[in-house]
C-alpha cells in the first residue's frame, strides 16, 4: 500500500478519526460496491454530476467522509446541515442561498445540500426540503443510520436513490490500522507497533471511527515519548479502565441495543429494563427503541403469543404520539411484557426456509385449480377448474394441493415447543391426516 499521497494536518486536540479522514476518493476505505472502479458513486463523483441520494449504514463506515470528498471534488456550492441542530428556518435559509447561487452567472451546476442524520428531521422539516429537491434547485445528500423507509417521507424518498453502506471487514480495518500507524505524526512519535489485533478488531465491530478512537485512547494513556505496543491485553485493559472514552458520541449504541435485544429474547426482564434505561439515558431516539420492540415481537415471540405484536405496535403508536419523557413508560411496559412472553421464531424460520426453496426451485407455475379465471378463455384453459371451496366442507377444510405441482407438499413451518403452537400443530395434523374428504 502506497501512502505517499496522504497529507494530513496534525493537531493534538483533533481526534485521530478526524486527522485520518480521507480527502480524496482514492484514499477512501471500504464500500467497493459503490466507490470501486465501476461503482455508481465513483462515476457520479468523477463526472461532477451528482444526483440526490441517501447513504444508509451503521456508524463509522464512511457516510460523512463520502460527503466531504464530494465537497472537495465537485465544483459547485456545497452546504451542510446537521439534523440534530438545524430546524425548518435553517433549511429555508440554505435553500434561499441555493436559489441565489442558481441565479449567479459565476456558478455552474446545482448546489449540493448534505444533511447528516437526516432520520432526525421531522415531517415538517423534510417537507421544507421537498420543493427544492423536486424543482432541481438543490441536490440532496442525506446520511442516516436508520432505515430510510421508516424515517424519510415517501415523496422525498422517491426523489433520492438509497445506497447501503456496509460495516468494514477485517482486511479493510487492517489497511486503516496500518495507515494510521505509518502516517499519523502523533502515533509515529510513540513508535507504535502491533503484536495482536484480535481485540482491537473485535471491539471496532466494523466501525472505522471506533478503531481510530481506540487507538486515540491508547495514545492518550501512554506518556509522551513512550513506545506503544498494541496487543489484546492492552486494548482490553484500557477499555475497561475508561469505557466512556470508548463510547465517544454514543458509539456503544449498537452494543447496548444488542444487549437489550438479547435480554428480551433471553426472557430476562431485569436485564432488559436495565439496558432500556441505558438507551434512554444515552439519548436514544424513542422511535428507534419502539421499532426494535416491534421486530422482537415478530421475530422472537411470534406465534407463541400473537398479542405481543399488537402491544408492540400500540407502543410504537403511543411513543410517536407522546414522545419523551412520557414515552419511557409504554416502552418499559412493552419491554417487560415481551421479556416475559413465551418465545418462538417458527414464523421467521419458516419464511427463511420458503425463501431458500424459492431460490433453489425458481418461479414454479401456480397450479391450474388455484389460478384466477376472470375471462372465458381462461376458464376454457382450465383456470380454476377442480378448485375446492373450503367453506363447502365440514370444518371449513378440505384436502387439496396448494403448492406448485413440481414441489408437492413441503413442511416449511416447524412449530416451536409452546402451548399456542402445539395446539395449532395438533389441529393441522388432524386436518391433513383425514382421508374422508370428498367433493
Amino acid at each position: 500500500m502506497d501512502y505517499t499521497k496522504f497529507i494530513y494536518t496534525h493537531n493534538m486536540n483533533t481526534p485521530l478519526a478526524e486527522r485520518m479522514r480521507p480527502r480524496i476518493l482514492d484514499d477512501y476505505i471500504g464500500q467497493e460496491h459503490l466507490v470501486g472502479p465501476d461503482g455508481v458513486l465513483r462515476r457520479m463523483i468523477e463526472s461532477g454530476r451528482v444526483a440526490s441520494f441517501i447513504l444508509w449504514g451503521p456508524p463509522g463506515v464512511g457516510k460523512t467522509t463520502l460527503a466531504k470528498i464530494i465537497a472537495n471534488t465537485v465544483r459547485v456550492p456545497f452546504y451542510t446541515l446537521s439534523a440534530v441542530t438545524s430546524g425548518v428556518k435553517d433549511v429555508r435559509e440554505v435553500i434561499d442561498r441555493c436559489r441565489r447561487d442558481a441565479q449567479s452567472m459565476f456558478i455552474q451546476g446545482r448546489p449540493i445540500l448534505f444533511i447528516d442524520e437526516i432520520h432526525r428531521f421531522n415531517k415538517a422539516q423534510q417537507d421544507s426540503l421537498l420543493g427544492a429537491v423536486e424543482n432541481g434547485l438543490v441536490t440532496l445528500i442525506g446520511a442516516t443510520t436508520e432505515n430510510p423507509s421508516f424515517e424519510v417521507i415517501r415523496p422525498l424518498l422517491s426523489r433520492a436513490q438509497v445506497y447501503t453502506l456496509r460495516p468494514l471487514e477485517r482486511p479493510q480495518l487492517q489497511v486503516l490500522l496500518e495507515r494510521a500507524l505509518s502516517k499519523d505524526e502523533i502515533l509515529l512519535s510513540h513508535g507504535a507497533e502491533v503484536e495482536q489485533t484480535a481485540a482491537l478488531f473485535r471491539f471496532s465491530g466494523g466501525d472505522a471511527r471506533k478503531l481510530l478512537n481506540i487507538l486515540d485512547l491508547l495514545e492518550q494513556a501512554t506518556p509522551q515519548g513512550e513506545k506503544i505496543v498494541i496487543n489484546d491485553k492492552l486494548v482490553i485493559d484500557r477499555l475497561q479502565e475508561n469505557p466512556a472514552a470508548y463510547d465517544k458520541n454514543g458509539e456503544m449504541h449498537y452494543d447496548i441495543i444488542s444487549a437489550f435485544i438479547k435480554s428480551v429474547r433471553g426472557s430476562d426482564p431485569d436485564a432488559a429494563i436495565y439496558w432500556l434505561a441505558r438507551l434512554i439515558n444515552g439519548g436514544e431516539d424513542a422511535d428507534f427503541i419502539a421499532r426494535r420492540l416491534l421486530i422482537l415481537a415478530s421475530e422472537d415471540i411470534g406465534l407463541a403469543n400473537p398479542n405481543a405484536l399488537l402491544l408492540a405496535n400500540a407502543t410504537f403508536d403511543a411513543v410517536r404520539k407522546i414522545g419523551f419523557p412520557e414515552a419511557r413508560i409504554p416502552l418499559a411496559e412493552c419491554t417487560i411484557y415481551l421479556a416475559l412472553s413465551p418465545k418462538s421464531n417458527s414464523a421467521y424460520k419458516a419464511l427463511d426456509a420458503a425463501m431458500e426453496l424459492v431460490a433453489q426451485t425458481g418461479d414454479q407455475p401456480v397450479p391450474l385449480h388455484l389460478r384466477n379465471s376472470p375471462t372465458s378463455l381462461m376458464k376454457e384453459m382450465g383456470y380454476g377448474r377442480d378448485y375446492k371451496y373450503s367453506h363447502d366442507y365440514p370444518g371449513n377444510f378440505v384436502i387439496q394441493q396448494y403448492m406448485p405441482d413440481a414441489l408437492g407438499h413441503r413442511d416449511l413451518w416447524q412449530p416451536c415447543d409452546n402451548q399456542a403452537e402445539m395446539r395449532s400443530a395438533a389441529l393441522q395434523n388432524s386436518r391433513w391426516s383425514r382421508t374422508d374428504d370428498s367433493e
